[in-house]
């Protein structure tokens, strides 16, 4: 009998897949939207907007000046998948391989997305992930951490 991986490892896997595209030297991070009826409608990772040229930009800076940083001009994943996808997202679930910002969380509100499943929360308990949990709270955007895992392809 074949290996069969559930529709959550499948869906994390295309968003950690994703993630590989990011020319992040130091989080690569990956994102895909799926409706209620498992069809994949957006997928993305962080990255520069269109039209900006990756060796123009401060990938490497993570500290000084903000101006000479990666984080003013960096998409996030979950921004780029919200921004890629196909039809309206209401009621539909967000794979993602890092638990997203209270600023992607904003969006993700906004479209109507109603549950995340995350695989790496890092960044718990600091001032953006308390204020983004608290707007999923509010919101009542489920979110549910998914335990890491590998695919053994045989």
């Amino acid at each position: 009998m074949s290996k069969v991986i559930s529709w959550d490892q499948y869906f994390m896997g295309v968003a950690k897949l994703s993630a590989y595209r990011s020319k992040d030297p130091n989080t690569q991070v990956g994102a895909c939207i799926v409706t209620p009826e498992h069809k994949i409608v957006g997928v993305g990772y962080n990255g520069l907007p269109w039209g900006c040229e990756d060796d123009e930009f401060p990938w490497a800076n993570r500290e000084g000046d903000m101006y000479d940083t990666k984080y003013p001009y960096v998409v996030h994943a979950e921004l780029n998948a919200i921004l890629n996808s196909i039809q309206k997202l209401v009621g539909c679930r967000i794979y993602v391989s890092l638990f997203p910002c209270h600023e992607c969380v904003k969006a993700i509100i906004q479209s109507g997305i109603k549950e995340i499943v995350y695989e790496d929360d890092k960044y718990s308990d600091t001032p953006s992930d308390k204020a983004a949990k608290r707007m999923l709270d509010a919101a009542g955007v489920k979110y549910t951490k998914m335990n890491r895992f590998d695919i053994d392809i045989k």
